[in-house]
């Protein structure tokens, strides 16, 4: 792996794992239970969705 992949994997994992988290919080603000199976798939997919479009932007 080069320099600029290691960097899209990190930047998007740590933008999924806030996003993830920001959503978490306001569902424990409304009531809700914390459920970690909604925490993993909002991270998982908004990672996947800043690493590509990250990838893309590095492309140009």
């Amino acid at each position: 792996m080069n320099k600029k992949v290691k960097q899209v994997l990190k930047s998007s994992l740590i933008s999924g794992i806030i996003y993830a988290g920001i959503i978490a919080g306001l569902d424990y603000a409304d009531g809700l239970d914390f459920r970690i199976w909604r925490f993993i798939i909002n991270c998982s997919l908004f990672t996947l969705f800043m690493g590509f479009a990250t990838r893309n932007s590095f492309k140009n």
